[in-house]
């Protein structure tokens, strides 16, 4: 069943490092058990971006052609076959994309826990080959159970921001955050700052965000998402020369030296912030624990091992640090000040059972729904957006880090009304 007899299928594809193309190609219709979804909607990811800038994401390398996008949303234009009446899923429905297609059949499937799938197939990563090509397309075919109703109050836009505000939820569940907490999060871009507005919306009494753009801290504080923050130098202090010519002692000093300005740094965010107790009134101004106290709960967004560093020292005693953003694969870590002190390091590999929730969120008297309190929409890290058409001139803009009119880049979109 279909709305539409177009036979062509719009879709921006990369075939290497900065050669991202508009194609033509045949529209296909949904096969069993899959719906075709008409694509409004796209969030680009930081992953998207190293895929257009590198031609890989870390250590995954584009083999093939492949679309990029896997934050999206848009509504139903065909139903294939197998798809159960029971889905409530119909032509014209609304619906969020899950971007992971899971095998269901293993240990980890079965325990709910599909993101560690072995199987898992993501769309526009280039983890699996044939890789699995993501949204950025006018059209796309998925399986029904990997796409959610959205209510009518709940935009395309905030729909597609529901991927990004997963990864954060996961990231809230393995550090089991509850309402009262005092959090830090460490770098302020789109999924930092979804992760400051998150804290706040779940009850946490104190949120402090770092990063070293200043504008990026105001519009945490101007929306209401942070109650203060600190303002991180740019560049790592720069190391003192040695004149050892053992590479494993000049190693190991500097690895002593890349610490200690961790753990100043971490010590001078402290001194800077008033982190309230959990028995005084969650007022920024109340009754404060001694700086050196810590936060109950890191979450790091940025990836850049000096603050990953800094995190651990910035958390209490008994803390968490939860590793959400994705950055050099192999780091140097205070361990001795996490295990001494019984900080919980905790991984985040996207997300598994969180779409619905984060749903109820954005919906109607949910906790971030648009008008729900005096913080800003979500929506409003969206700060620049094109057509499908000039999907290249948004990843251009991306990699610049500020668009034509100067205004700099936190969340590009894709749009198709």
């Amino acid at each position: 069943m279909s709305t539409s007899t177009e036979s062509t299928n719009i879709a921006a594809v990369l075939h290497g490092a900065k050669d991202l193309r508009i194609e033509e190609r045949q529209r296909t219709a949904p096969g069993p058990g899959e719906v075709q979804i008409r694509i409004r909607a796209t969030g680009l990811c930081g992953s998207d971006a190293h895929y257009f800038a590198h031609g890989r994401n870390g250590s995954f390398a584009l083999q093939a052609p492949m679309a990029l996008g896997h934050e999206s949303a848009g509504e139903i234009v065909a139903i294939g076959s197998e798809v159960p009446t029971g889905s409530n899923l119909t032509v014209g429905a609304r619906v969020a994309v899950e971007a992971g297609i899971q095998c269901r059949s293993c240990d980890r499937c079965k325990e709910g826990r599909y993101n560690l799938c072995s199987g898992m197939r993501f769309a526009s990563s280039a983890k699996t080959f044939p890789h699995l090509d993501g949204t950025l397309q006018k059209y796309l075919n998925w399986p029904y159970w990997a796409v959610h109703l959205l209510p009518s109050d709940v935009s395309f836009r905030s729909a597609a921001l529901v991927e990004p505000l997963a990864v954060v939820l996961q990231g809230f569940r393995r550090a089991n955050l509850k309402a009262g907490e005092s959090v830090l999060i460490t770098g302020a871009g789109a999924v930092g700052l979804l992760a400051c507005a998150a804290a706040k919306a779940l009850g946490a009494r104190y949120v402090a965000a770092v990063d070293i753009d200043a504008n990026r801290l105001k519009f945490a504080v101007d929306n209401g998402w942070a109650d203060e923050t600190y303002l991180l130098p740019r560049g790592a202090p720069a190391a003192s020369g040695s004149v050892e010519t053992d590479a494993r002692l000049r190693r190991m000093q500097e690895d002593e030296q890349t610490i200690a300005a961790a753990q100043a740094t971490a010590a001078s965010l402290l001194d800077a912030f008033k982190i309230p107790t959990a028995a005084s009134t969650g007022e920024v101004n109340g009754s404060a624990a001694p700086p050196s106290a810590g936060f109950d709960a890191v979450f790091e967004c940025s990836g850049v091992p000096s603050c990953v560093q800094a995190g651990i020292f910035a958390a209490r005693a008994g803390g968490r640090i939860v590793l959400i953003g994705m950055g050099t694969p192999v780091q140097t870590l205070p361990i001795g000040a996490a295990a001494l002190r019984e900080v919980d390091i905790l991984g985040v590999f996207r997300y598994a059972g969180i779409y619905t929730g984060a749903i109820q969120m954005l919906s109607p008297g949910g906790s971030l729904a648009a008008g729900s309190s005096k913080r800003g929409s979500i929506e409003s890290v969206i700060s620049h957006t094109f057509p499908l058409a000039n999907a290249v001139e948004a990843f251009q803009t991306f990699a610049k880090g500020k668009g034509e009119d100067g205004r700099p880049v936190v969340k590009i979109f894709i749009e198709d009304m």
